[in-house]
């Protein structure tokens, strides 16, 4: 965590999307290390109110926001598949980018901003919140003590219900689908317990052939020490948020794993052959700890390289489960059940 030396990191927010207005300006807004300087939006109303909201400047257009000189970094909360090229031009102008996730919609652009970012001396963070909750160091931590014996194996869940027809999710050319939504959740997740490089070893998307989206998936992965994880995802699913570790003497489960608000305190629960145990973790607050990581990370505390790297493997990782996937038709379409 930043400790709040120095000025504020004057930050500019291309787009206003709702993960940046309810969650991510908000928990920006309460941590000291961040000054959001404007908010930008190609419709200048809705510019004028985010601005108003947070004691920033209106921006009418992101190229006008880009070029100002008093703004080090940006935050892009626009839909995926505007991702790339917009965090192309920021890196291009100087500026550091914390990118809301998908970062990008396939691996070839994720090499191309890595590459931008290195050159530029510049952070370039995928904005995996829940990465930042302690909740999964707790996690980590019962596992590295052996508190389950050998971990067996993994399983990611998250999914929720139908969205409005006209949600950005169900538009192909916005980057939308369950994979690029919520899967990455979970194949993020993977990555975090199991380490180091990741096959898929097959794969399913159920597509919907009115928005030709897909709108649910699982996937296997295998890690390195052969532990396999089960990811399933979609938009179609009453809401779940999980993730469970299959050790050889127990289990861990967490649920809310991945979007927990910030006075939520999680329930870890540890199963053994007989013995179930409970515990109450305390509440933290993912959106101000990233905002805050990535400022440390702009004023040189960490290691920028490995958040590229993460990125890249991240979309790489998503082009392989889409390559592996056996696609179905869903006959329900993105307004439920048939």
């Amino acid at each position: 965590m930043v400790s709040g030396h120095g000025a504020p990191l004057r930050i500019g927010v291309l787009g206003c999307g709702g993960i940046a207005m309810r969650r991510m300006l908000p928990a920006m807004a309460r941590t000291p290390v961040v000054e959001i300087a404007a908010v930008a939006s190609r419709d200048k109303a809705r510019a004028e109110a985010a601005a108003e909201r947070f004691d920033a400047d209106a921006v009418h257009g992101y190229e006008r926001l880009l070029a100002r000189d008093d703004i080090a970094a940006v935050y892009v909360p626009l839909p995926p598949s505007l991702h790339a090229p917009w965090t192309a031009r920021a890196l291009e102008r100087g500026k550091h980018a914390l990118v809301e996730k998908p970062m990008v919609t396939g691996a070839q652009e994720a090499r191309k901003l890595a590459g931008l970012a290195e050159r530029g001396r510049l952070v370039l963070m995928e904005s995996f919140m829940f990465l930042h909750h302690s909740q999964h160091a707790t996690v980590t931590g019962l596992l590295t003590r052996g508190d389950i014996g050998e971990l067996r194996g993994v399983s990611a869940e998250f999914g929720f219900p139908p969205l409005p027809s006209q949600d950005i999710r169900y538009r192909p050319e916005l980057g939308g689908g369950s994979l690029l939504d919520a899967g990455v959740y979970t194949l993020r997740v993977t990555q975090l317990l199991l380490g180091g490089s990741l096959s898929v070893i097959g794969a399913t998307l159920d597509m919907d052939d009115e928005t030709g989206v897909d709108v649910a998936g699982d996937a296997l992965l295998r890690g390195m020490s052969g532990v396999t994880s089960h990811v399933s995802f979609g938009l179609r699913h009453s809401y779940r948020s999980a993730y469970t570790l299959w050790g050889g003497t127990g289990r861990i489960t967490l649920n809310r794993a991945f979007a927990p608000p910030p006075d939520h305190r999680p329930v870890l629960r540890i199963e053994r052959q007989d013995h179930v145990e409970e515990l109450t973790l305390p509440a933290d607050d993912q959106f101000a700890n990233i905002a805050a990581r990535f400022v440390s990370l702009v004023k040189g505390d960490g290691n920028p390289a490995a958040e590229r790297t993460a990125a890249v493997r991240q979309a790489e990782l998503v082009d392989s489960v889409r390559a592996a996937a056996l696609r179905k038709a869903d006959p329900a379409g993105p307004g439920g059940a048939p």
